[in-house]
């Protein structure tokens, strides 16, 4: 399928942005949004060509997030959940899958959920929990084997898309072993799965990432990989799909800031005054720093995915994207003045979902301490006071 991805997701930043004030206003979910994703093909942005995908490196995914965040972020973000999934499933090439033991008839049901995601079929993560976190050697969720598949029960909050994704990565541990930890890709439409509209948030109102309830037997096939045990291994050969993929809708954030407070001031004659200017000729040196530090982490998971140094660019990308989204979404605003404070301005919202690209696992504080564990010369999976999964 021949698609201009970026090209797409540029022309329907817009759209998105015309939309942005009322999903945020009402904390709703932008159906029309995804319905967009889907006509444009987006929704098989990471599916391998041959399974009738785009075929997107991670470097085309940063570009594509980074447009749709200019237009919503919030919409980038639980894009951002599907992409994930899909290309962590597209990544596991045949060299990969014999090395993690991964049987013939679990790749085929990997390419038969990769294809119907080619075809408008979407997916939401299902992993973070109160008190783990998305910490997933910490997780309460559990399953057990039963007759023709499996049992999971549990509770996940921060579900971006809750109650309207077609299926949910839901991570837990098994109920013989805590130390094995799987993925299952579950249906939405099973019994057993209940959504607590539990979100209504300072920032990315329009996520509706909701708590999902979990008491569900899923056929045998859901399970990704079909061997117990696979999530620590994969999210440690892909943090990038779990940290960095965050940074490319933050800068996006980032650079919708700067553009709105540039109309701002050009429709409010406020260009003349140098305080002004400087703010925004700061703000426009941070976000193109950071978009170029998030091109090279891309670039580098592209060319050798889960490498030492590759990750330490995913930690910096994730970092630098959630602090400069916050910075610079403060310093328009306040270039903008009091009026841009007002609920219903572009800035206002936007400061507000800039404000939350800090918080995303891995934190921004988090990501420092492996930074720095790393510069010191230690090893951040042993030398650090919490497991990093």
């Amino acid at each position: 399928m021949a698609v201009d991805a970026i090209g797409a997701a540029r022309r329907l930043a817009p759209r998105l942005a015309a939309r942005a004030a009322g999903h945020d206003r009402d904390g709703t979910f932008p159906v029309e949004d995804f319905a967009d994703l889907r006509r444009a093909g987006l929704f098989g942005l990471m599916v391998p060509s041959e399974l009738g995908g785009v075929g997107a490196s991670f470097a085309e995914y940063a570009a594509v997030a980074y447009e749709l965040a200019r237009g919503n972020g919030a919409t980038a973000l639980v894009f951002n959940m599907h992409a994930s999934v899909t290309g962590a499933l597209g990544a596991v090439d045949e060299q990969t899958a014999e090395a993690l033991g991964v049987p013939d008839e679990a790749l085929a049901a990997r390419d038969r959920l990769l294809a119907a995601a080619a075809t408008g079929s979407w997916y939401g993560v299902a992993m973070s929990e109160r008190r783990a976190g998305s910490r997933l050697s910490q997780l309460a969720t559990v399953y057990e084997p039963v007759d023709g598949g499996y049992h999971i029960k549990g509770a996940k909050t921060f579900c971006s898309g809750a109650g309207n994704a077609d299926a949910y990565l839901v991570a837990a541990r098994s109920a013989a072993d805590p130390g094995v930890v799987s993925q299952f890709l579950v249906p939405a439409t099973l019994p057993g799965i209940e959504v607590e509209p539990t979100w209504d948030s300072l920032g990315m109102r329009a996520t509706s990432s909701h708590d999902l309830h979990l008491d569900v037997r899923v056929p045998a096939d859901t399970l990704l990989g079909g061997v117990e045990g696979l999530a620590l291994v994969i999210a440690q050969m892909m943090p990038h799909w779990l940290i960095a993929s965050y940074a490319a809708v933050y800068v996006g954030v980032a650079q919708a800031a700067v553009d709105a407070a540039v109309e701002h001031v050009n429709a409010r004659r406020l260009g003349g005054l140098p305080a002004v200017r400087a703010r925004i000729g700061r703000a426009d040196s941070a976000v193109a720093a950071a978009r170029l530090v998030v091109d090279e982490a891309a670039g580098r998971v592209d060319a050798a995915p889960g490498d030492v140094d590759t990750n330490r660019w995913v930690w910096r990308a994730k970092l630098l994207a959630g602090t400069t989204a916050a910075e610079v979404a403060a310093s328009m605003l306040e270039a903008a003045g009091t009026s841009a404070t007002r609920r219903g301005h572009p800035l206002e919202r936007l400061y507000r979902d800039a404000r939350c690209g800090s918080l995303h696992p891995a934190t921004s504080d988090v990501c420092a301490d492996w930074l720095g564990v790393a510069a010191l010369g230690g090893d951040p999976d042993r030398d650090t006071s919490t497991p990093r999964w």
